[in-house]
């Protein structure tokens, strides 16, 4: 096999990000999330359900939907990252989860209003999500392998998640330029939907999921020409039964390394509640202030330039200063936003009424999606870098199958809490209060993390 050169294999890296970052902007959040809503909610009132009760009742079960992604996500990182660790051979996997992503993503097509199916729309979406988180735990382990001075980490993991957030931006621009009517029943940049798909079978905003697929499939070949395993000798095999021998030894040992545990706990709700943003801020949109898909998609714009730039930033920062005091003013930057999300109504805002027909709401909201977009992006950005802080070097993808476990344990909370949540009030804008809860107590655990952790301090 050729040798690959430290910037080529660095660039390869950066494209996974580039390949991948499509399904959480047009998927998770501003695309697919507002169709299900939609869909669901009209298929609701068709049933005699009243309106808002049935606007709450979709967010609901697409709250349910991502729970148990994230359950099955939680349960089966760790012990996959266990046997790559063991085997030395990540690529096998990445193939893997890569092909559940490109499928899982290209069968929503198949979710048209006229026999739309909850569970099939759920489950296809289940299946993409999976493979997308999956091979982004072991596309993370190769992060420590890409320089060897640990200082350059945070740059190198800043630049590719702003990297990645220039592919969601262009991706969603494309969408929104060449495949999603608007009311006119143009698209934004004025053409008719190509390849005549027709809006009115919502043909337009289906065609995301194979849109998502094939840009996956296309700009993952330079990760996959540049990325390499070295296995460990005897470790061809699947060895499952050391492979689990020594997870239950490292979640043993938790205890004796209270920072990474810390920082584990920290993480877990977090990036739980930062999540619940993005998977449900489409919907939040869609419902509370009666957005359109499109303005969802100029709001991704927004967040998604705005993440672009502030993770490049946030890499310089997170070089100079290291990636705790990024995490920690993000953390608070995101819990204030979350505060001021709940109390935007097309009615008021914090509790102060408005004129009918005040445009302050979209505003706010706009300027919310800018914020998310950048603390949210740099957020991650410095959180995968202090893992690689936090992390034994000998056991690095395990590592990361924690750190996804840490932050799929609870995954299920979040979008379970804010659809139990607006079932029990019946209100979409009540339902995301559970958010502002999970960025405290993600705040508070950051006080018992150590900057370097515990295995270099």
């Amino acid at each position: 096999m050729t040798a690959v050169s430290p910037r080529k294999r660095i660039w390869g890296w950066y494209f996974f990000d580039w390949a991948s970052q499509p399904f959480n902007t047009l998927m998770l959040t501003f695309i697919f999330g507002p169709y299900f809503a939609q869909t669901m909610s009209s298929v609701l009132i068709e049933s005699g359900m009243a309106e808002g009760a049935a606007k709450a009742q979709a967010q609901a079960y697409w709250g349910w939907g991502l729970a148990i992604a994230g359950a099955f996500i939680a349960v089966s990182a760790p012990v996959l990252g266990a046997i790559a660790d063991n085997s030395g051979r990540k690529l096998p996997w990445i193939w893997l989860f890569s092909l559940c992503y490109f499928v899982g993503s290209f069968a929503l097509w198949w979710t048209t209003p006229a026999d739309f199916s909850v569970v099939w729309a759920l489950f296809f979406f289940g299946i993409g999500l999976i493979g997308m988180e999956f091979a982004t735990i072991f596309t993370n382990s190769y992060l420590p392998e890409l320089d060897d001075d640990p200082a350059e980490l945070g740059r190198i993991s800043g630049s590719g998640w702003a990297f990645g957030y220039v592919g969601g931006v262009l991706a969603l621009a494309v969408m929104l330029a060449l495949f999603q009517a608007t009311d006119s029943g143009a698209t934004m940049a004025g053409f008719a939907p190509l390849f005549g798909l027709d809006p009115a079978t919502k043909a337009d905003t289906r065609i995301v999921g194979p849109f998502i697929a094939v840009w996956f499939a296309v700009f993952m070949i330079p990760f996959f020409m540049t990325a390499r395993d070295t296995p460990k000798p005897g470790g061809t095999r699947i060895a499952f039964r050391k492979s689990m021998s020594d997870l239950a030894r490292t979640i043993k040992g938790l205890p004796s390394h209270p920072s990474l545990l810390a920082y584990l706990g920290s993480s877990m709700f977090y990036r739980d509640a930062l999540n619940g943003m993005y998977t449900f801020g489409g919907v939040y949109a869609t419902g509370v202030l009666n957005w359109s898909i499109t303005q969802v998609g100029i709001f991704g714009i927004i967040a998604a330039i705005s993440g672009a730039i502030f993770c490049w930033i946030a890499g310089r920062i997170d070089r100079r200063v290291g990636p705790m005091p990024v995490i920690i003013f993000c953390n608070v930057a995101l819990l204030m936003i979350a505060i001021m999300i709940v109390t935007i109504s097309p009615a008021s805002i914090f509790g102060v009424p408005l004129s009918e027909g005040s445009n302050l709401p979209d505003i706010l909201f706009f300027f919310a999606g800018a914020v998310i977009g950048a603390a949210g992006g740099a957020l991650q950005a410095s959180s995968r870098n202090m893992m690689t802080r936090q992390a034994n070097p000998a056991r690095m993808t395990e590592a990361f199958g924690l750190y996804a476990l840490s932050g799929k344990a609870t995954s299920f909370l979040a979008p379970a809490l804010i659809a139990l949540t607006s079932q029990v009030t019946g209100s979409q804008q009540l339902g995301v209060t559970p958010l502002v809860g999970l960025f405290i107590i993600g705040i508070v655990l950051l006080a018992w993390v150590k900057p370097m952790g515990d295995f270099r301090s």
